[in-house]
């Protein structure tokens, strides 16, 4: 099963959990304001807007305080300040934040509450945290699922390993660790699309870093194999589906025919691997993801002994001319 999600406005409360710490944020005033959502993902820097000047002013995202606009700010009479901080609440904006852990203005404390708009502080240079600011908001806002599958990174590639219920998942996923490689994630792999098109694979927080495995139970991977045996996420890079021989029609053995998974609108390669008794999926899985990287770098195994047939055929018939 899978389900898909495009997230289009982000609550300000979201928006702080995830940087609190990245972005070392602290909530000022304005808490009543945290259900406000942010529809726009990148920032904005108002000081136009405390001007007065409010055509084409970005509303709709965090706005952003730095030194400039707090020396502005700090450069008027504060009956001034007080009114041009008013006109700029009245914009239904979402949240500000103040950067550089820079002072801030009572008017902003009373207004921020009045209006029940959020009022964030952080201590990063202005230019850092709208950096840092706005990956975070591009990852909160990108389209999202959650796939049934098990995700390994196998020598920088990411896999998802799908499959009905039984086929052994979870085991090959931990035959694969045994040898070197990683879990991103077990049973339910968490997808998003990043600002450049790419699949990214990461584990449902609740279930991170553990596995089910028949017979044994829940394991913590980390604790019984290290730290390098988990990754926070991976790009998905190639699919492979586990099936029950005999309940499907047998993929194209040769490997010429190039079979892809689409996912949220990424066609993503995909190999089939029958399931059957005495098969060493672990091996089949390991060297499909080798022989897509050899592919990526322009090595086609099956192309080249295609060819390489192709002309020993026609140099057979033009010797026997």
């Amino acid at each position: 099963m899978e389900r898909s999600t495009i997230v289009s406005r982000v609550p300000v409360s979201a928006f702080l959990e995830t940087g609190r710490q990245a972005l070392d944020l602290e909530l000022v005033a304005g808490k009543a304001g945290l259900p406000r959502t942010i529809r726009e993902a990148a920032l904005n820097r108002p000081g136009l807007a405390l001007s007065g000047f409010f055509d084409y002013f970005a509303h709709r995202r965090i706005q952003v305080l730095g030194m400039a606009e707090n020396a502005y700010l700090a450069s008027m009479p504060a009956v001034e300040r007080g009114q041009r901080l008013r006109e700029f609440f009245a914009q239904k904006i979402p949240c500000i934040v103040v950067t550089r852990h820079k002072r801030i203005f009572p008017e902003l404390m009373l207004l921020a509450e009045e209006f029940k708009v959020p009022l964030l502080r952080s201590g990063q240079i202005t230019m850092h945290f709208i950096n840092s600011a706005t990956i975070i908001m591009e990852n909160l806002v990108a389209p999202r699922m959650t796939a049934q599958g098990t995700m390994v990174e196998i020598m920088g590639i990411g896999v998802l390993i799908e499959g009905k219920p039984g086929l052994g998942k979870s085991e090959t996923a931990l035959g694969l660790i045994k040898r070197g490689h990683s879990l991103v994630s077990d049973d339910v792999t968490a997808l998003r699309l990043d600002s450049a098109g790419a699949l990214i694979g990461a584990p449902v927080s609740a279930i991170r870093y553990h596995m089910e495995i028949r017979g044994l139970g829940i394991i913590h991977v980390p604790s019984l194999f290290g730290v390098t045996s988990v990754r926070e996420e991976k790009r998905l890079d190639l699919v492979a589906t586990l099936f029950e021989v005999g309940t499907m029609e047998e993929p194209d053995r040769s490997g010429q025919t190039r079979l892809t998974r689409t996912l949220l609108g990424v066609e993503v390669p995909q190999v089939l691997l029958g399931v059957k008794p005495g098969r060493d999926l672990v091996t089949l899985v390991e060297t499909a993801a080798l022989d897509y990287q050899l592919r990526r770098l322009g090595h086609d195994a099956a192309k080249e002994l295609d060819e390489r047939l192709i002309s020993l055929m026609s140099g057979g018939k033009a010797a026997s001319e």
